[in-house]
């Protein structure tokens, strides 16, 4: 199931073959022939770095024989091999050679022999196998509870034990940041850590036969399932992507034991609800509801059988290969029911979900000749209606003559089919996002135990960074947002760092880590930047693209380096403006 630590009927699965070096592979890595003296790495156009050998040293060039050509390079594109005793070297700081080629060489060699973690330093790095591996069920997790980081092999959970014991020892908060661009594995890595925690800091408390209820610890893993139909969906490079991201807090009592959690939601991509791409599909839950695994669903959201009548979530694919809407339709159901939603509150839920769904196919016409829209059709109203508990008359009147309020008076404006097209996405957009973070109160809720809170580890579940030909405004939110998160990271882990080593004595030269994306950040939230630019062109009726692209060229063109003319994309459109270091096109 989505989130656990995985239980079976029968022993646990060995995981030592996934997690440490074997002494076959030591012995054959130490009898690789290695030359200190010769043997390098060099560029290579199709592998990226081929292993060759020196041949000759003409001044400032160096002749290398690698893949079966000798070319010249310069010294400084020259990198040195390790030794073969650091082969699959558990932690990349302790190579004697830190390049790039030893780095993607060490982590390619333990992919392939099904080693996905690897440590750098204070970091873990997971490398994606797109499969699962036996690495997190109980018996995996005991190899780390209790230890230290270096007695056990690198493994998202000693870092989790790492914090857990820094919390106990030290009477600090701690948090883990999991980031990494979309499909890395960020959210499979978050539900580890967090059935990792609900494992150490579960209760002593043994249930009596036959108990029934639900603990703290099933609570808090069961939450995944839940959020992951209402926030993943497949992208053109993800089958389950989180669309959000979410912050974690595992709280803990005076003893160390589990006294709750809660969950901080932001950044839902809302416009995928009402649009999606060719091979992206909307959020898991529509094609879930129509799955038809939980009977009472389509009876009580008025749904048809065929998932093309709605527009709004048949843009783009309606299947993945990789996913059992039915089986994570039956997850869904299972953990409202283990986060304790009442009846009432589930079907709410799923009939605001499926009113989402009616809204795309809900039509107006124009009357005649005037700049008016009409109902074209009532059919599809009335079922919103229903299920939203409104009159179907006065959603019509109000989407086609709403009242708006000018001055002190309220007058009633008409609108075109253009315009009731775009408040119906609107609403459904604002519909939906209300909806998810009503499932993230009400899990809130329940992992409210009441219990005296002392301490806690958050857990920083990041959404994806991704750069596509078209960016729509939440990837520039998700881009600005990771942007700003790892310029927060490099000054508290990098840049204070070389401060303490300034005033400690210690011979260092200064390096600058990634400061050279400070003007786009700059450029997004200055005053009169590019948000504050949208958010005042929000504010006028009558805004449009043009008008906003006009503003921005006026107020951003020459003022900023980042701010540029866009030049023709791949498929020969032109953009509105571009944005230099992080690539934007918009």
């Amino acid at each position: 199931m989505p989130g656990h630590v995985v239980k079976s009927t029968g022993p646990d699965p060995d995981p030592t073959e996934f997690l440490f070096v074997s002494r076959e592979m030591k012995m054959k890595d130490a009898s690789k022939p290695y030359d200190g003296k010769k043997d390098v790495w060099v560029y290579n156009d199709k592998f990226h770095f081929a292993l060759g050998k020196i041949n000759a040293v003409e001044g400032e060039f160096i002749v290398v024989d690698a893949a079966g050509e000798m070319k010249k390079w310069k010294k400084e594109q020259v990198m040195q091999v390790n030794p073969p005793k650091y082969e699959k070297c558990e932690d990349m700081s302790n190579l004697t050679f830190l390049n790039d080629a030893a780095v993607l060489w060490n982590l390619t060699t333990r992919y392939v022999n099904k080693l996905i973690y690897t440590y750098s330093g204070l970091f873990c790095i997971a490398v994606n196998p797109y499969k699962r591996y036996p690495i997190y069920t109980d018996r995996a997790a005991k190899i780390y509870i209790g230890k230290r980081r270096n007695e056990v092999p690198p493994h998202i959970f000693a870092i989790s034990e790492g914090a857990f014991q820094g919390m106990c020892q030290n009477h600090e908060n701690q948090s883990m940041l999991i980031t990494g661009e979309s499909g890395a594995g960020k959210t499979e890595n978050t539900k580890k850590v967090i059935a990792y925690f609900a494992c150490v800091g579960a209760s002593t408390k043994k249930r009596k036969p036959g108990q029934k209820e639900t603990n703290l610890e099933d609570q808090i893993v069961q939450t995944n399932p839940m959020l992951e139909a209402f926030g993943n969906a497949k992208t053109t490079r993800n089958d389950n992507s989180s669309r959000f991201g979410k912050f974690i807090r595992i709280h803990f009592g005076p003893s160390s034991k589990l006294a709750g959690a809660d969950i901080e939601q932001y950044l839902l991509e809302k416009a995928r609800v009402v649009s999606q791409g060719k091979m992206e599909r909307s959020y898991h839950i529509f094609y879930e509801m129509m799955s038809d695994q939980i009977k009472y669903i389509k009876e009580l959201c008025i749904l048809s059988d065929n998932i093309f009548d709605y527009h709004f979530v048949s843009q783009g694919k309606v299947t993945v290969e990789s996913i059992d809407d039915g089986e994570d339709m039956q997850f869904c159901e299972d953990a409202f029911t283990t986060l304790e939603f009442k009846d009432q509150e589930k079907f709410d839920v799923y009939k605001i979900t499926g009113a989402v769904m009616h809204f795309g196919q809900l039509k107006t016409k124009m009357r005649g000749r005037e700049e008016q829209a009409e109902p074209d059709g009532e059919e599809v109203g009335m079922k919103i209606a229903k299920l939203m508990g409104i009159d179907g008359i006065d959603l019509y009147k109000n989407l086609c003559k709403p009242k708006i309020k000018v001055g002190l008076e309220f007058v009633t404006q008409g609108r075109s089919s253009d315009q009731v097209t775009y408040s119906v996405s609107a609403i459904s957009k604002a519909m939906y996002d209300r909806n998810f973070k009503f499932l993230f109160r009400n899990c809130n809720r329940a992992l409210e135990t009441g219990q005296k809170r002392v301490l806690f580890i958050g857990v920083l579940d990041i959404a994806g960074f991704e750069i596509f030909e078209f960016n729509g405004f939440e990837q520039i939110c998700i881009n600005f947002t990771n942007e700003k998160l790892q310029q927060f990271f490099n000054h508290h882990m990098f840049v204070l760092e070389q401060e303490e080593y300034k005033r400690e004595g210690i011979d260092w030269v200064f390096v600058d880590f990634g400061m050279d994306l400070q003007a786009c950040i700059d450029l997004f939230e200055r005053n009169m930047g590019l948000l504050s630019i949208l958010e005042e062109e929000s504010m006028f009726p009558k805004a449009t693209d043009k008008s906003f692209e006009e503003k921005c060229i006026t107020n951003l063109m020459g003022t900023s380096a980042a701010f540029l003319k866009p030049k023709p994309t791949k498929s020969g459109a032109l953009a509105h403006f571009a944005i230099m270091a992080i690539m934007l096109v918009l």
